[in-house]
């Protein structure tokens, strides 16, 4: 295997990477993989696996099903690999993952079962999904604009009742910014003024990791209290601070504080270029994290895993 898994990192997708046809070539070339399909479709009580592999696009792309499919092709081809090479003495050094991938890292970690994970996944969706109706909000991505210069244009544009915030800050250059759609327009026009290259309003009612996620945030709380997390084997680095999760207390923190935080993306990719890591492995679905990565991690190695040809590569 080319992999030195000494200096690898394995990340996990979120949102947006999804895509009709999903795990298909894998469940078909990988028993295991094909397994942990079959798997969710029995915890989830429906064939979450035909929605992903064969479904119409809209019924996909409602977050109530993107998040749960993302998590199962992320742990599917994890499930693979380390069916593929069981000799391996050594894990990745490191895991982290985008916003949900992070509860996908939980359970590639073993801090979460695979049935754990993909029902706290699977309330996050429905949760979000409800604060959307109940506090309706925007995103926006913004080009071309530092941090501290969007902290400040967010703050300017934020007014009683009308919050914006920054999201994801996933690599220098590309932010996104939400919450309340009039303060994420303000904003918009605000950081164009800033010398913003580009602002973009996203397809979305949900404004994700802002402080619109209030009004779900104690039954979230509830959910992942309810939740078995037990000693991560290998360590994840956390969105909130972008650090490596202590214990299992700590990764139950980072994800309850994850709702209404930023996804501090570029920090963590610092990080663990600068603890070591060199090469970069997307575990899953799509390659969005690899291309923030390529922008954050000058001259890292960039793979995906998520498809039959990407496993071969590895030989």
């Amino acid at each position: 295997m080319k992999l030195n898994l000494q200096t690898t990192a394995f990340i996990f997708p979120g949102q947006g990477s999804q895509t009709v046809g999903m795990g298909k070539d894998l469940a078909a070339q990988h028993p295991i993989a094909k397994q942990t399909f079959e798997e969710a479709d029995s915890i989830l009580g429906f064939s979450l696996s035909t929605m992903m592999m064969e479904g119409a696009a809209d019924e996909l792309n409602d977050t109530v099903n993107t998040q749960p499919a993302l998590f199962v092709h992320s742990i599917a081809a994890f499930r693979a690999f380390s069916d593929l090479y069981p000799n391996l003495t050594t894990a990745p050094a490191m895991l982290a993952g985008h916003s949900l991938g992070e509860l996908s890292a939980l359970a590639a970690s073993g801090a979460l079962t695979f049935e754990d994970g993909l029902r706290l996944v699977r309330r996050r969706a429905e949760l979000m999904k409800h604060a959307g109706q109940l506090a309706p909000g925007g995103m926006a991505a913004i080009l071309g604009l530092d941090i501290p210069t969007l902290d400040k244009v967010c703050a300017e544009a934020s007014a009683e009742g009308e919050s914006v915030q920054v999201a994801n800050d996933n690599c220098p250059g590309q932010v996104v910014i939400s919450g309340a759609k009039a303060a994420v327009e303000r904003a918009m026009a605000g950081a164009k003024s800033a010398g913003a290259k580009r602002a973009l309003p996203l397809a979305v009612s949900i404004a994700a990791h802002s402080s619109l996620m209030a009004p779900i945030q104690d039954e979230w709380n509830d959910a992942v209290a309810s939740a078995k997390f037990a000693t991560l084997n290998i360590p994840v680095i956390g969105n909130v601070h972008a650090a490596p999760l202590a214990d299992a207390e700590a990764a139950r923190a980072d994800i309850i504080a994850q709702m209404q935080s930023r996804v501090r993306w570029t920090e963590s990719v610092q990080y663990m270029a600068a603890n070591g890591i060199n090469t970069f492995v997307e575990v899953g679905t799509g390659a969005v994290l690899g291309g923030l990565v390529k922008r954050i991690a000058d001259g890292a190695t960039i793979l995906p895993l998520g498809n039959p040809q990407d496993f071969a590569a590895l030989e």
